[in-house]
């Protein structure tokens, strides 16, 4: 049972807000992590049970009497039409903590919270585990910047980092490695084509699968919808509508350009990111860590893992994550800007073990934003941290 960072600021967020609502893709452990957490005195029940979702939809008041509160409701995206309901309890009440929620589709859930729930709900995103929930660190991270007080912990070799992005973040895979294939053949199957057919209603699960590879061969990439939509023989507003659902579901991430009003010649596209390197791998057919690394899409996926690392160092303390890119049209890019105390902190990511100072060549241009620009990063396969240059710092991958 690994240590999750959430759990250290689940008891205090509750302590604040009558509701509670812990979000994120399926299989992450948010039911686990919440249960951890649970004072004696509070019930559970699930909507995945079919009697207890109906009782819920068709009946929203007397499943409210039936389970009262404090309690855990899991999957609360089955039934929307207990949120008035749960406002109306809570507004009675007067506590806080009563309900604890969790819910995998952000598509169905925001709209009942921001109707229904707002100023009485604290909404937390959960993701898989993180490197530093796999090492034992957890309860100690922190949410990323380079002038943070960072772990100095050696980098494995590459193929060790490769197999952590190869097999991927969901504690089952990460418990129970043999069944990392069988794992994601299902989640595709049970839990990503499902949801999205619920939302979208997808008839032809051939394309959405097709879809779903393509989408995952441009991790790392700037999304060019017309190209997806090309690849896959289906419209542009298809793959934007199919696009939302998986953001929504937290199967991945959008990053967008930084931008001021003087920095009109900035390119505005988003880069997209999967939030799980190993279902990315699996769904690009990388059948082996060995393969990952040696192969076409090793930087890009090695730059992925360490964004879903940093978003899960902010997400897990229960703080927003304010990342940016920045690539203008002279092709000039820096990966990562961590915007937070008023200025703009400069990450390249690179998939090597020794980094020289035109790793961070571009840093310079940030210049012309009229940002105070702080410390900034180099994350690679360095064996430990080492200074760059006096305002850079290449930091190991296993520090995060």
């Amino acid at each position: 049972m690994y240590k999750r960072t959430m759990a250290k600021i689940l008891k205090r967020v509750s302590d604040s807000f009558p509701v509670l609502l812990v979000t994120g893709p399926r299989q992450v452990g948010k039911t686990t992590l919440l249960e951890m957490c649970v004072s004696e005195n509070m019930k559970y029940v699930s909507l995945d049970d079919l009697d207890v979702r109906s009782l819920a939809q068709n009946d929203p008041g007397l499943f409210i009497q039936t389970y009262t509160p404090p309690i855990i409701i899991d999957e609360i995206q089955y039934a929307p039409e207990l949120f008035s309901y749960i406002k109306i309890v809570v507004d009675k009440e007067r506590k806080n903590g009563l309900f604890w929620l969790t819910g995998s589709q952000k598509f169905h859930l925001m709209k009942g919270i921001t109707e229904s729930l707002a100023g009485r709900v604290a909404v937390l995103d959960l993701l898989g585990l993180s490197n530093a929930e796999t090492d034992s660190r957890g309860e100690y991270s922190k949410p990323f910047l380079p002038t943070n007080e960072i772990a100095n912990i050696e980098s494995s070799d590459v193929m060790d980092v490769f197999r952590r992005i190869w097999l991927g973040s969901f504690p089952r895979v990460v418990e129970n490695q043999d069944a990392r294939d069988i794992f994601y053949r299902s989640y595709v199957q049970t839990y990503i084509q499902r949801d999205v057919k619920d939302i979208l209603n997808i008839t032809d699960e051939i394309t959405f699968h097709k879809f779903l590879g393509a989408i995952a061969a441009r991790t790392g990439q700037l999304l060019n919808y017309a190209d997806v939509a090309r690849d896959v023989a289906i419209d542009n507003k298809t793959v934007k509508a199919w696009l939302s659902v998986l953001e929504a579901s937290g199967v991945v991430y959008l990053l967008y350009p930084y931008h001021t009003n003087v920095t009109k010649r900035i390119i505005k596209t988003p880069k997209l990111y999967f939030l799980d390197t190993g279902l990315c791998a699996y769904l690009t057919k990388w059948t082996t860590p060995e393969a990952l690394e040696a192969g076409a899409m090793s930087g890009a996926v090695f730059e992925t893992y360490v964004i879903a690392e940093i978003l899960k160092s902010y997400w897990h303390n229960g703080q927003e994550a304010n990342l940016y890119f920045y690539r203008d049209t002279d092709q000039k890019e820096v990966d990562l800007l961590i915007e937070a105390n008023n200025m703009l902190y400069p990450v390249e990511i690179k998939k090597t073990a020794t980094p020289s100072k035109t790793a961070a060549k571009n840093f310079d241009v940030l210049k012309k934003l009229d940002k105070k620009i702080g410390h900034g990063a180099v994350i690679c396969l360095t064996e430990k941290n080492i200074p760059v240059s006096g305002d850079v710092t290449a930091i190991a991958v296993n520090s995060i």
